[in-house]
């Protein structure tokens, strides 16, 4: 009972705390000349960043990274300069921390060049910090799963620890359950950093894992049913199976109704 009322709490509060995540939002954006400072980031991501979203990339602020829950989420960005930029802007991809909190972003030169218009990109360069708005927009991954990579600092049967690749829709993973494959034994993983769960019991045989994603104010569990075979390895990327397309359902008016024009 005890468990239940714990986790109730933690799941309004995280829940809660993602509220309003459609709503656009005003500050200034900075750019990494690149794009590498990005994938070294505290998400975890490495070079594996590079391939995220033709590598337009981004650091956000510590109520947009949420401890690493924020890791993987997507973001539409649009200057204010008309003459510069286009009214659709680009969307980004959140890979690292910005402890700089004169600018909500600093993302990648592609990603920021990709905001202007055609023939401005270097103008927009010369400029080095730009006004912008942006709001959060659910990640699209065509034909590509949900992915669960091995740490290298795994060493099977003690400790496994995995980041997970690709998640789509508008959602944050705030729970891991993993367990052997035909069980009903789950064991909780616990959150590392960034985009890392890691546990030191490690069930037998092939795995199975069990998400807790939250989206504005709805939660649920995705059960990817097999994941990592019996005779996994550090270093390799698993399919899960499972893909998030949960789009955040939000109780907070005005942005429910808002049109960005």
């Amino acid at each position: 009972m005890a468990f239940f009322v714990c986790f109730f709490i933690l799941f309004f509060l995280i829940s809660s705390s993602a509220a309003c995540d459609r709503c656009v939002h005003q500050t200034k954006v900075a750019y990494f000349s690149k794009a590498s400072a990005l994938s070294s980031g505290a998400c975890g991501y490495g070079s594996l960043a590079l391939g995220f979203n033709s590598g337009h990339l981004a650091a956000g602020v510590a109520s947009l990274y949420k401890d690493g829950a924020g890791c993987g989420a997507c973001f539409q960005i649009r200057c204010k300069n008309t003459s510069h930029c286009t009214k659709e802007g680009t969307i980004v991809t959140l890979t690292d921390l910005n402890r700089n909190n004169q600018t909500d972003f600093v993302v990648s030169s592609r990603a920021f060049m990709a905001m202007a218009q055609k023939g401005m990109s270097q103008e927009l360069l010369k400029l080095g910090i730009v006004d912008v708005e942006y709001k959060r927009v659910p990640c699209q991954y065509k034909n590509q799963n949900l992915a669960v990579r091995v740490e290298e600092s795994s060493q099977k049967p003690n400790y496994l620890a995995v980041k997970f690749l690709y998640q789509g829709g508008q959602t944050e993973i705030v729970g891991v359950d993993v367990a052997q494959v035909g069980s009903s034994n789950w064991g909780f993983m616990s959150h590392n950093y960034g985009a890392v769960w890691d546990t030191s019991r490690v069930p037998s045989g092939a795995l199975q894992f069990r998400f807790v994603i939250t989206a504005g104010y709805d939660g649920k569990y995705i059960w990817a049913q097999h994941v990592l075979p019996a005779d996994w390895k550090s270093g390799v990327i698993y399919d899960s199976g499972v893909q998030f397309t949960d789009i955040a359902q939000e109780g907070c008016s005005p942005c429910d109704d808002e049109t960005w024009k």
